[in-house]
């Protein structure tokens, strides 16, 4: 019995430093794509299930990204939205109304402006301040599940799921699962980098 607990802790001791220096080196691949990446354009699906009415909610759209502060998201289906991000303005535009918010003087939002521009981008996994991560790998991607440290987030997110393509070492989805149960998956394609964009693209006014 005692011989099994010392084989027991041996292989703990060497399991868990390997598991941990093998998640390191994922988090220092995927920082290194994050970092080179000066733009990124793509098209979205995103389908919202609703756990109330067992329904599912299906958007379509087009994403642009420029470094290090400006995000277009545009949907495109079944309705027309836009949310545009650049540097402390957000503009919420829909087919009635426009309106610009100043990010600096709303710290929820712009906690949430950020994540989402830092989750798509890819380069969140060390954000050890507003998450507990963990990475678990499978034969064509790595699996990022963030658990939110911070009350606010709290409220608003269970967990966010990064799901990254380990040939581009980039995010191929995102999952937001909700504190009411309710899920999102984000599915990125056709993604273009560093390909120059018009700066009319992120205007807020």
């Amino acid at each position: 019995m005692k011989r099994t607990i010392i084989i027991l802790t041996v292989i703990w001791g060497l399991l868990f430093p390997a598991q941990a220096q093998n998640e390191a080196q994922i988090k220092q691949q995927i920082n290194q794509t994050a970092a080179a990446l000066k733009t990124m354009q793509c098209d979205f699906v995103q389908t919202k299930q609703l756990k109330l009415l067992n329904d599912r909610l299906v958007s379509k759209g087009k994403m642009c990204y420029q470094k290090s502060d400006k995000l277009r998201w545009e949907y495109t289906s079944p309705t027309s939205y836009v949310f545009i991000l650049n540097g402390d303005k957000v503009l919420l535009k829909n087919n009635n109304r426009n309106d610009v918010i100043d990010v600096k003087q709303n710290k929820l939002f712009r906690e949430i402006a950020r994540i989402m521009m830092s989750s798509v981008v890819g380069n969140c996994l060390s954000d050890e301040k507003n998450f507990k991560t963990s990475i678990a790998s499978t034969p064509t991607e790595w699996v990022a599940t963030m658990l939110p440290l911070k009350k606010d987030m709290k409220q608003m997110f269970q967990k966010i799921i990064l799901h990254f393509n380990k040939q581009k070492s980039m995010v191929s989805s995102v999952e937001l699962i909700e504190k009411n149960g309710d899920q999102t998956l984000i599915e990125l394609k056709n993604i273009r980098q560093n390909e120059s964009i018009s700066a009319s693209v992120f205007a807020v006014h």
